[in-house]
């Protein structure tokens, strides 16, 4: 119940709504019960004529121990007042209470189920956005190991789970122990004897159920995890279909994808297979205990110790027992089997960021003198990525760094936008470590454009306004202009408002980018970050790009990471990198007067 507890804090703000329905469902249980009760009456009416022919006097309440029979008098009293000796308008009475008692009852039932719907839906939706804005704060890090499938089954089917599971206890907290308790008080109100079968029943069913679920939990953990391999597996398969099929690779990914699929399948048998136990298991004991009651509660008629319509009514409340005690078996499969849910969706909620703002971080509005990285050493694993790193870009300047893959180029992008935290040394702009800066305030003074131009499937005005929400139209088109897109964005069939497709897949690779820059242009940030932004293009869309990121980077403080040497040339100041540390530095003419790495690697590359 630990995970029940954490979980239930959520469902704080819909307490109202939690009150109503044990309202609704301790009116339930009491209706449910005395519906039952009030079958005496009517039985003695069918079976016992003479009985609205006798004179009754208004009983006399003397106690506890003789309720039922004060009940009994008190209804034949009334229903005498009432008709007199006719037993057809009498038994009309009765059949008009009886009837009246189940519509309360049922009334009530669907009241409470009403108002705990608001509460479970609420806190599904809460602890939705609770682990999507969580997704979000969480450093780039922390998904380097993870599969996105998992993620997504933990947002959709572990909350979900959750919800139907682990929240539907709620319902049963009040409404079924209740109606148990209810419907024993008047079970020994009618037979303090034949009411000790069912303090017998219960713990033993209780007993043997727990027995049956108790690795419930394993087996729930196993299909929940294999859901996020499976869905991994699509994830991959869609963002890398033309891959796959380019290397004829269709049969390896469904393999990978029928094994995952025939492990969830093994799994959920056997989850199902024990939940499946739950029903016949106390439903066979049921009928066991009403035999036995059938037996016992029969012989005692037969000795006259007990009339025919209180033994039936005793019956009747009998097997009222038996659905509220399957629907607590049930709930404890789901407990435990939401326990295994609640276990996934906490881990995400509970993992501390480790990049959270300090209690202390200001709000960065201006950019003024420079950005340093001093004494940088940071390492994604084991060996270390960049080490003792050293550099300054002032203000108004724009800084190249180029170098083999892996040589740490991508890296200091991610550490200059805090994307991840450095090890050793620090990172400062304008004198103030970024640290000590809001990360919000931080990546507002920035804008970047990576080598994957990420769109989302929306608008083109929509992609362009993730830059700046509250921009006009002309804006957009202005921004638009500068990144050399809109003279293809105004023949798109809506304009603006024309949607491009899941990641900007009914564009090219050239406009996809152009959009990327307009939406950095729209944001008009001080720092521009460029991260190979014109390596994946051709030589047509490279030129319009490199334009268009010549236009933005004009009088703005300019990092570049290229990967094609003839994009950089007029950088102020080149930085080549090799293994994480600087081996050369200077702008273009100096570095090939050195005849050194950098005129090896333009050497390499052709050049327009």
């Amino acid at each position: 119940m630990d995970y029940l507890k954490k979980i239930l804090r959520f469902a704080i703000p819909y307490k109202k709504y939690a009150f109503l329905n044990i309202i609704c469902n301790i009116f339930y249980a009491l209706f449910s019960g005395l519906s039952f009760v009030a079958l005496i009456p009517m039985l003695d009416i069918l079976f016992n004529p003479e009985v609205t022919k006798q004179e009754h006097v208004k009983p006399v309440y003397t106690g506890i121990g003789h309720i039922k029979d004060y009940f009994t008098d008190y209804m034949n009293y009334k229903i005498s007042d009432l008709v007199g000796s006719d037993n057809s308008k009498a038994l009309l009475i009765v059949i008009i209470l009886v009837i009246s008692l189940f519509l309360l009852k049922n009334l009530f039932n669907y009241l409470g189920l009403y108002f705990v719907t608001y509460l479970r839906n609420g806190v599904l939706k809460d602890i939705r956005n609770e682990m999507y804005e969580k997704t979000m704060a969480l450093p780039i890090s922390f998904f380097s190991d993870r599969r996105k499938g998992d993620i997504m089954a933990r947002i959709t089917n572990d909350v979900g789970e959750v919800q139907n599971s682990l929240l539907a206890v709620l319902e049963l907290i009040i409404k079924e122990p209740m109606t148990i308790v209810f419907t024993i008080g008047f079970m020994m109100m009618l037979s303090l004897k034949l009411s000790l079968f069912v303090f017998i029943f219960i713990p033993i069913s209780g007993i043997i159920i727990s027995a049956i679920g108790k690795q419930l939990k394993k087996h729930s953990n196993l299909v929940q995890k294999e859901q996020g391999v499976f869905l991994s597996i699509i994830d991959e398969t869609l963002g890398g279909l033309k891959v796959i099929k380019g290397f004829n690779g269709e049969s390896n990914f469904f393999k990978k994808f029928t094994d995952s699929t025939y492990r969830y399948f093994k799994y959920n048998n056997r989850l199902a297979h024990r939940q499946n136990l739950a029903s016949p298991t106390s439903e066979f004991l049921g009928i066991v205990t009403i035999a036995t009651l059938l037996w016992y509660g029969g012989n005692m008629v037969f000795n006259k110790t007990l009339d025919g319509s209180t033994f039936i009514a005793f019956m009747g409340l009998a097997y009222n027992i038996l659905t509220p005690a399957k629907a607590i078996s049930k709930a404890s499969y789901g407990v435990k089997r939401g326990n295994a849910a609640a276990e996934r969706v906490l881990e995400i909620l509970e993992t501390k960021n480790p990049m959270e703002d300090s209690p202390n971080a200001t709000i960065k509005k201006e950019f003024t003198d420079n950005i340093s990285l001093n004494n940088i050493t940071f390492k994604y694993e084991k060996e270390a990525v960049l080490k003792n790193f050293n550099l300054t870009v002032q203000k108004g300047k724009s800084v190249a760094l180029v170098g083999q893959s892996g040589s740490g180029k991508s890296t200091i992008a991610n550490l200059v936008t805090r994307f991840y935290d450095v090890q050793e040394g620090n990172i400062s702009i304008d004198n103030q470590n970024i640290k000590d800066i809001t990360k919000h305030s931080l990546r507002g003074l920035m804008g970047l454009v990576t080598q994957d131009s990420i769109l989302f499937n929306d608008s083109v005005k929509n992609n362009i306004l993730l830059g700046k929400e509250d921009a006009t139209d002309e804006e957009v088109i202005e921004a638009l202009k500068i990144a050399n897109a809109w003279e293809f964005v105004k023949d798109l069939p809506l304009g603006l408002d024309t949607n491009i497709g899941d990641s900007g897949a009914k564009l090219s690779g050239g406009q996809r980018q152009r959009l990327s820059i307009a939406r950095a242009v729209l944001k008009n940030p001080p720092i521009m970050i460029l991260d190979e932004a014109t390596s994946a293009l051709d030589t047509e869309s490279e030129r319009l790009v490199q334009d268009a990121l010549e236009k933005m980077m004009l009088n703005r403080t300019s990092i570049v990471i290229a990967h094609r040497l003839s994009t950089i040339q007029n950088a102020d100041t080149i930085v080549v990198m090799q293994k994480g540390q600087i081996v050369e530095q200077g702008n273009h003419s100096e570095l090939m007067l050195k005849n050194g790495v950098y005129k090896k690697l333009v050497d390499m590359q052709s050049f327009d």
